[in-house]
């Protein structure tokens, strides 16, 4: 298995299936946020789910693990982090439900056609021109900052690539969350669902996953909130669950 790795790379265990991912610790690698929106979206039986910036496949790897959806689609336009990806699907045996497509965000709904999916996911880039320093290091600038594509670009094409009634699920940054539900109602995929991720239970939220359906009405449910540490470096239980220790 290791001749599989390319310089500075590594494998991870996700704790799911005996699944295991490649990474590169020099690049980005995933996080929490990711881990959550894969435990937040739902994939039905004979659903098809397509991650938009998919890095190096984690969210589509988990999916299967975790849910009953018929095939996984990851699109990622860096081809070092597609790469790494395929050959994850491979070790772990998933050639026959994933597929890891090189392409623009920006051009989703031209490279998988209008209405093609049941389900979209997204952990796009936080930041805009407004917020925070970008990054140094290409990858890592991608992956946080919208260099390549922007919230509209995410929303639009996921917008475009569901099916009538599909569902978008996303995590991002609550202070971005009014343009963020203002954007998702521009191109009819309204909210449903809300969940403030906090890191302790006296701290404000720091992330927000996000279900919306496309065409819905404007109704929204905000979930309880999820908390992540219960103190100093010890997991609450329902993050236990989500990583599958």
């Amino acid at each position: 298995m290791q001749d599989n790795l390319k310089a500075d790379e590594r494998i991870d265990e996700l704790h799911r299936n005996g699944y295991k991912i490649i990474q590169n610790m020099n690049k980005f690698c995933f996080g929490m946020d990711a881990v959550l929106l894969s435990g937040y979206a739902k994939v039905k039986q004979n659903e098809t789910a397509l991650d938009l910036g998919t890095g190096t496949g984690i969210i589509p790897i988990l999916l299967e693990a975790k849910t009953e959806g018929k095939h996984f689609t990851g699109l990622e336009i860096q081809e070092e982090s597609a790469d790494m990806a395929r050959r994850s699907v491979a070790m772990n045996r998933l050639n026959s439900k994933i597929d890891i497509i090189t392409g623009d965000i920006k051009e989703a709904s031209g490279i998988f056609g209008l209405a093609s999916f049941d389900v979209v996911t997204s952990n796009p880039p936080y930041m805009n021109d407004n917020h925070g320093i970008t990054n140094p290091d290409l990858p890592k600038a991608i992956a946080r900052h919208e260099l390549l594509c922007t919230l509209e670009d995410v929303v639009r094409e996921a917008s475009k690539v569901l099916r009538p009634g599909g569902r978008f699920y996303m995590v991002h940054r609550p202070f971005r969350l009014v343009e963020i539900i203002n954007t998702l109602s521009a191109y009819k995929l309204e909210p449903k669902r809300m969940k403030l991720v906090h890191p302790f239970v006296h701290k404000e939220p720091n992330m927000v996953l996000l279900e919306c359906i496309k065409g819905g009405g404007s109704m929204i449910k905000v979930e309880a909130p999820l908390i992540v540490y219960k103190e100093q470096n010890v997991y609450t239980d329902e993050i236990y669950d989500i990583y599958g220790y």
